[in-house]
């Protein structure tokens, strides 16, 4: 686009698209100087597709070994100055990255929730230790393959709550902005708190350098939620969790279903597997127990968010301040489910913003009970009921 991000902020408040709000226009004006940057760099050439055998696999081992045949040393390559945007739930910081995205004058982007980058790294880390046996460090080729497709990343909540992830971030990102990648990011959490207070945290603080050398951190901090205002649906959030919440949701689940029959399905990824015990067609069913109260981590919950566009959970409980590992693992599953557009329908103890209200995390809770709360509008289920009508007739087809 010709017109950068502020520009385009400008028309669509003046339109009546968005409210004027000086504090996301400020971080768009910020944004709007990187893409002014951007549009002077010098394009990367596009090249040509290269015919492997296997596949994603082949291709991804191909280039490895190509890596590896060449020099050691890799010129690091001028770029401007990434962005990270820090601030509470609903204040418009996805709005504004996305906007960015849409105007940078970059032919190799990507925007991608951070969640499911990290499960894609830890899939091609996986592929490339399977087809390379020898190979010490499938870092570095890895860094060379995501440079190769895209200049400019754009990353929707940022958040390190993973132990393996946290000892990737720093030598992947280090290589990334090494080839001349450009990152940009929203965040609930400042950079010097990110993976704080756990076991490993001192080993993570050399990635919190990096981020603080590469990117400059910018607050957004509106004093208003936006996703708080939407017309909300009270039956995907029901409360108390009893016997007639419990019917309700049968009620759903057979809805869904739309006359298949009740199996399990496995799920396999990475290696692993996971199964789901009540499934049919485009809709599973858990109870909070056997998806929160077990070791399942963000590929577990990925992949079922692929998999089943409605999802049903009986009996979230209000968790307690010695229960922040239940509570971390609610909010991967949700940030999964979110970030993918299922549609989610549960019975709970409590509404979402007094399931988890002390704690080790429970700040980082708010920003859960505001997706749920968007989960629950109206156009959000328009959106979800389509996308599960469109999986169920591709499974009778």
């Amino acid at each position: 686009m010709r017109q950068g991000p502020l520009a385009v902020y400008r028309q669509r408040v003046a339109a009546g698209e968005l409210n004027g709000d000086p504090d996301q226009a400020r971080v768009v004006e910020r944004l709007d100087r990187l893409w002014r940057e951007l549009a002077t760099m010098p394009a990367r050439p596009v090249q040509a597709p290269q015919r492997a055998e296997g596949g994603a696999l082949g291709r991804l081992s191909g280039l490895a070994r190509r890596f590896l045949q060449a020099p050691a040393a890799t010129p690091v390559v001028a770029r401007p100055r990434g962005l990270y945007i820090v601030g509470r739930v609903g204040r418009g910081k996805t709005m504004v990255m996305d906007l960015f995205y849409a105007c940078a004058p970059v032919m190799k982007k990507e925007r991608v929730h951070f969640l499911r980058f990290m499960q894609d790294v830890h899939q091609k880390l996986y592929a490339l230790k399977k087809a390379n046996p020898g190979m010490a460090d499938p870092i570095p080729p890895l860094a060379h393959a995501i440079a190769e497709q895209a200049q400019l990343l754009c990353f929707d909540e940022f958040q390190v709550n993973d132990i393996a992830d946290a000892m990737i971030l720093g030598r992947l990102f280090e290589a990334l902005f090494a080839a001349g990648v450009v990152i940009v990011a929203t965040s609930n959490t400042e950079p010097g708190q990110l993976f704080q207070n756990r076991p490993g945290a001192d080993a993570f603080k050399p990635f919190i350098a990096i981020i603080r050398r590469e990117l400059d951190t910018v607050e957004l901090d509106s004093p208003r939620d936006y996703r708080r205002g939407r017309e909300q649906d009270q039956e995907t959030w029901l409360v108390p969790a009893d016997e007639r919440a419990r019917t309700r949701l049968q009620h759903v689940f057979d809805r869904y279903a739309g006359g298949e029959q009740l199996q399990p399905v496995w799920l396999e990824f990475s290696g692993r597997t996971f199964e789901v015990d009540q499934a049919a067609g485009p809709v599973c069913r858990f109870d909070f127990n056997s998806l929160c109260g077990r070791p399942l981590g963000p590929n577990d919950y990925l992949a079922l968010a692929r998999r089943f566009p409605v999802v049903i959970i009986d009996s979230i409980p209000s968790m307690g301040m010695d229960e922040a590992n239940l509570a971390r693992r609610f909010i991967t599953l949700i940030d999964a489910l979110y970030d993918n557009g299922n549609l989610l329908f549960a019975s709970a103890d409590a509404p979402p913003d007094k399931l988890f209200t002390q704690g080790e995390g429970s700040d980082a809770f708010a920003r859960t009970a505001s997706r749920l709360a968007e989960m629950g509008s109206e156009s959000w289920l328009e959106h979800g009921a389509q996308a599960a009508q469109r999986a169920h007739s591709l499974s009778r087809a």
